[in-house]
């Protein structure tokens, strides 16, 4: 069996606030209610090899 997601971060779009969002949540801010969510940059070094 596949383990459950882990949660991911994203940030509000009106008021900057840091929301974790599970699958299945509603995508919707916390704080101020704002519907349009932005996923933060990983942190994970990511290459791709040019062909």
């Amino acid at each position: 069996m596949d383990p459950p997601p882990e949660p991911v971060s994203y940030i509000c779009g009106d008021c900057g606030m840091e929301n974790t969002l599970k699958q299945g949540d509603v995508i919707q801010c916390r704080e101020c209610g704002y519907r349009i969510l932005y996923k933060k940059r990983t942190r994970r070094i990511v290459q791709y090899e040019a062909r």
